[in-house]
């Protein structure tokens, strides 16, 4: 059987069980030009939260009754498409269930002997580009400069903090906690970390970084967001990642006061969806291939087990209990 996690309702604030339900349907057969995949992993993403909502945006809603969205990464055992044949690993699109059918469109090959499968989901996948892309293109960085990230212990963030590290940039991480300061600070080598839960956010940015933030990577909105934009430096590039702090929202979204900020610092602020740089994901994984090698890069995988626990897996990215990129296993 196919066990599968179903959109059931569209949620008001923070998702309650009641959002999905699990169900259990016989394991479809690929149609020709089409293979099976026997999926392992899940990707657990915030963009998730996004996808629940049936307002217009960079990609349709998830409907109701659906497979609820997500990136997966698995093993194709039945083939009818000549591209990809049995034993072929394979990253895309597959959704929050055990078996999932393709003709190969937004699908890729992976190999497991480079690095493990978890990682094509998280370094090698949707974060990993995001980091890549979103910091050296739309942040367009440039060495010995100051760099701030929000949700800086995240699978995004703690990427984005180490490509800033080997180019030679300061770079100062926000987290929520002691755990995931020490992280950043003991294991990626990041410069300072400021704890959002117990500092006062605008002393800290403005202690940590003197001298203004040339770039800021924000996956987090809110008063974070305001807090960066009064210490801009000049021609400072704010990169719009996310906003993970208001996801949840169900009044008003709080969004930034200090805007005026970019015109006295003739700053940018940019969004960016990582979608539009699919052409260009072979560069980054080459990029990413060679700087494990040379052990400049870490990758952190968080991984719980059991499609029946997806809810509560789920509800991790906005507890803040996990540590790197959140990922469900799904093999039995």
């Amino acid at each position: 059987m196919n066990k599968q996690i179903l959109l059931a309702k569209r949620p008001e604030g923070l998702p309650d069980p009641s959002t999905w339900k699990l169900v259990s349907t016989g394991i479809p057969e690929p149609l020709e030009g089409e293979f099976l995949i026997q999926q392992h992993y899940i990707s657990l993403d915030p963009a998730m939260r996004g996808w629940l909502k049936d307002r217009k945006s960079y990609i349709e809603p998830v409907g109701i009754g659906a497979v609820m969205r997500a990136g997966t990464v698995g093993e194709v055992i039945k083939s009818k498409n000549q591209n990809f044949k049995i034993g072929d690993f394979v990253s895309g699109w597959g959704g929050v269930q055990q078996y999932s059918t393709s003709n190969g469109e937004n699908y890729f090959k992976v190999d497991p002997s480079l690095a493990p499968l978890p990682k094509y989901i998280g370094l090698m996948g949707m974060p990993g580009m995001t980091a890549y892309f979103g910091l050296l293109q739309v942040g367009k960085l440039k060495e010995s400069e100051t760099v701030l990230i929000s949700g800086a212990a995240g699978a995004v963030g703690s990427i984005v903090g180490q490509i800033a590290k080997i180019k030679n940039c300061t770079v100062i991480g926000i987290a929520g906690g002691k755990a995931k300061c020490d992280y950043l600070i003991n294991e990626l080598n990041f410069d300072g970390a400021i704890d959002y839960k117990t500092e006062n956010i605008y002393e800290a940015i403005s202690k940590n970084c003197p001298k203004g933030i040339d770039v800021y990577f924000d996956n987090v909105g809110g008063e974070i967001l305001d807090a960066a934009l009064a210490n801009l430096a000049m021609h400072a590039r704010i990169v719009i990642c996310g906003a993970i702090s208001q996801y949840n929202a169900t009044g008003k979204i709080q969004g930034p006061s200090n805007y005026m900020s970019l015109l006295v610092n003739r700053a940018t602020m940019e969004g960016f969806m990582i979608f539009d740089y699919r052409k260009q994901y072979s560069e980054a994984i080459k990029q990413y291939t060679l700087w494990l090698q040379e052990g400049k890069l870490k990758s952190r995988e968080d991984i719980y087990e059991g499609i029946e626990n997806f809810h509560n897996t789920f509800l991790r990215l906005f507890s803040g209990e996990k540590l790197g990129k959140l990922i469900l296993k799904v093999i039995e």
